[in-house]
């Protein structure tokens, strides 16, 4: 198998998963801004995430011959190593939870602030645990500075939330005491419907992203109220209290995922048989992906009969007859699945308290926010400043915790 043995190799990998981590999630909110349900689009989205792992298995993990030292994906298979793949399993649950929880926290935070505190509360917490699991390799002088970093990040990122929010408000309060030509706020009725399949209008919407003849600017009150109209997750006249719980539910989540597949890989509690080896990055990824595909298919086909949030009920027959978007969302789980796999390649070299630098995604996340749905656009001076501070201490964040990479022996 292929193992990665560089502090380069492993910093590289980082990087790589930085941008594909950062990336997916704005995938995903830009169908679930675009009236497709989110039960479809998780589904399309753990089968390639799931491929993704089989993937790299089959490749990075069978390229060599297999030795005692460094067992081959398939052999490993074969092995008395349950308590490690049990770690590795247990991995993949919350990161399933977490991933499951966010999509609907976007809708509701939007995709920079939940991101931001996901991520904080991850590097919080899991980066600790993993700093102590690794046996200190990490230089504590410069990786705790780093969080700190992150929850100087959290700040401003609360901020910006509180700040956008404000703006927000202001431009429809604005709007709903102007009139043109005659036609007030009541003219362009919020629709409290989405139907399964979403129609042409939904598909002519995914292709051109247009919902109405005459596209209204990024920031406006009339962008705000057609995203109101053509979202799946209807979240005017809701507080941000349940956003805010289902975004730090997820950050617990997934502050856990990294430390339990540190175990899988490492054996810290001596959890193995005398002999057997340690699951490799690959197949303990394998393990991972399993299960984290297994409860993302139990959940979401409930969700179809059972929704949350005032979803509209769907069926089987429903998700797999939708098609739009679906190109979009298996992409997302290709590039979640990547980017998870070359994080851990990453963190079994230089430290899985180092590879929480990925964490740093909201930098591209709050990129393709700004470019893709005009988020922050139009907004206040103090926002834009609370925003600029934000990213400022991502970076300064990421490169902290990525210099504190140590090497494992």
């Amino acid at each position: 198998m292929y193992v990665v043995e560089s502090k380069g190799g492993a910093i590289g990998c980082m990087f790589l998963s930085l941008f594909f981590l950062g990336t997916w999630p704005a995938i995903m909110t830009l169908l679930e801004r675009r009236g497709r349900l989110p039960q479809h689009t998780y589904l399309d989205y753990t089968l390639t995430n799931l491929l993704a792992a089989v993937i790299i298995a089959f490749t990075f993990g069978e390229i060599g011959n297999s030795t005692i030292e460094k067992p081959n994906f398939l052999n490993q298979l074969s092995q008395d190593n349950w308590p490690s793949v049990l770690f590795a399993m247990a991995g993949g649950v919350v990161l399933s939870l977490g991933n499951l929880a966010t999509q609907y926290a976007w809708a509701f935070v939007g995709l920079s602030v939940t991101e931001v505190i996901t991520s904080s509360i991850t590097v919080v917490i899991g980066t600790t645990l993993n700093y102590f699991l690794d046996d200190k390799i990490n230089r504590a002088e410069i990786l705790f500075p780093g969080v700190g970093c992150f929850l100087i990040a959290v700040s401003f990122g609360s901020a910006v939330h509180a700040s956008n929010a404000a703006d927000n408000k202001e431009k429809l309060t604005s709007f709903s005491n102007d009139t043109k030509d005659g036609t007030k706020i009541k003219d362009a009725p919020i629709s409290n419907k989405t139907n399964a399949n979403n129609d042409k209008v939904i598909k002519e919407d995914l292709e051109n992203g247009l919902g109405t003849k005459e596209k209204a600017k990024f920031g406006t009150a009339h962008f705000l109220i057609e995203l109101e109209n053509k979202r799946a997750i209807k979240v005017f006249g809701k507080g941000t209290l349940i956003g805010l719980a289902i975004t730090f539910f997820a950050g617990v989540c997934f502050s856990l995922f990294s430390p339990a597949f540190n175990l899988a890989t490492n054996d810290q509690w001596h959890t193995l048989k005398a002999g057997v080896h340690h699951l490799s990055v690959y197949t303990a990824f394998f393990y991972f992906s399993v299960s984290c595909f297994v409860i993302a298919v139990i959940l979401n086909i409930s969700f179809l009969y059972r929704p949350v949030l005032n979803l509209p009920k769907s069926s089987i027959k429903a998700y797999l007859s939708d098609w739009n978007g679906r190109g979009w969302a298996l992409l997302a789980g290709l590039l979640c699945g990547f980017g998870n796999g070359l994080q851990f390649m990453g963190g079994q070299a230089a430290g899985y308290a180092a590879a929480d630098a990925v964490q740093a995604l909201p930098l591209v996340s709050t990129f393709w926010g700004i470019l893709l749905f005009g988020e922050y656009r139009r907004s206040s001076r103090r926002t834009y400043v609370l925003l600029v501070g934000m990213l400022s201490m991502f970076i300064v964040a990421v490169g902290v915790l990525m210099a504190s990479s140590g090497h494992r022996k």
